[in-house]
């Protein structure tokens, strides 16, 4: 199903804006401290909201007003970044960002918090990993639905791809999601320092979103640079038959809207929404993004 979203034209939200303290732990998981932060009610319908790079839990915090205020809602910062570290040796190390254990991050948060089922919500590589997760063995029963925004499942990623590189009619759709990618390859160049990165991302980012995120650029970059381009490790590949909603916002960057088609082949209930929105619209417009998910929330409460 493809729906067409319009936001209404009330004024822009602050951007990060505050949000009522959360209940904090520290949750361990496979070489990795975890920063999880908890809101609402325990024992309430449950959602965990996932950030993407170059972003901390933070950029939920317009979400979580209003998720909170009759459900149990947990965010966390992912390994990359945020008040949470890749200890020990394994912080050097590509092999410790790898997206398996991002999903094992995860499900560690969810037995952590003592989380039977949850509406799992992802934005960016929130939302790679999100797909990932979905077509882990532990979904089934536990992940009630899927919210994906602005981040593909790699393994469809790969396959749309390889379908459009067979066929010369649809060469230009491979080639303008190329040139939307040019920024993952740039990552992967070893002679730029990391100090280099900090410059040309920290500063920009921070004065687009309003808010500080210390080093989490720089250390973002072992996700691209563990996932991308490198084998070993097989991409989950099993599908998922519970609801997934894709919210496609038409003026990404960095996402063409032609990536949904054919992911109904491993995701048979899959819907999408188009939004006439920027890559970071759940932060800039996070009533009409609260809004959506709320509805979709009500119309699939137990999957």
């Amino acid at each position: 199903m493809d729906r067409n979203h319009h936001p209404g034209q009330q004024p822009q939200e602050p951007r990060g804006g505050r949000t009522a303290p959360g209940r904090r732990r520290t949750v361990r998981s496979r070489g990795a401290e975890l920063a999880v932060y908890e809101y609402g009610t325990p024992g309430a319908e449950s959602v965990l909201l996932v950030h993407g790079y170059p972003d901390d839990h933070s950029v939920f915090d317009g979400v979580v007003n209003r998720l909170a205020a009759d459900r149990h809602v947990i965010t966390y910062d992912t390994r990359n970044a945020g008040a949470s570290r890749v200890t020990g040796d394994g912080a050097e190390q590509l092999t410790s960002y790898r997206l398996d254990l991002l999903v094992e991050d995860l499900y560690a948060v969810l037995d952590a918090t003592g989380t039977p089922a949850v509406h799992l919500v992802g934005h960016d590589w929130g939302s790679i990993q999100g797909w990932a997760a979905i077509q882990d063995p532990r979904a089934g029963g536990r992940i009630l639905s899927y919210t994906s925004i602005s981040g593909p499942d790699l393994g469809h990623f790969r396959r749309w791809f390889r379908t459009r590189l067979r066929s010369p009619r649809l060469w230009p759709q491979a080639l303008m999601q190329a040139l939307r990618s040019w920024y993952v390859a740039a990552f992967q160049i070893p002679a730029l320092p990391d100090a280099a990165w900090k410059h040309l991302l920290t500063a920009r980012y921070e004065k687009y979103a309003g808010r500080r995120i210390g080093d989490s650029g720089v250390r973002g970059l072992q996700l691209y640079r563990a996932n991308m381009f490198r084998s070993g490790g097989a991409l989950p590949d099993g599908g998922y038959a519970g609801p997934v909603h894709v919210i496609v916002p038409l003026k990404d960057p960095f996402l063409s809207p032609k990536l949904t088609e054919g992911l109904e082949t491993h995701f048979p209930r899959v819907e999408v929404t188009k939004v006439h929105a920027g890559h970071w619209w759940p932060e800039r417009r996070s009533e009409d993004f609260a809004a959506l998910l709320l509805r979709w929330l009500a119309a699939h409460p137990d999957g």
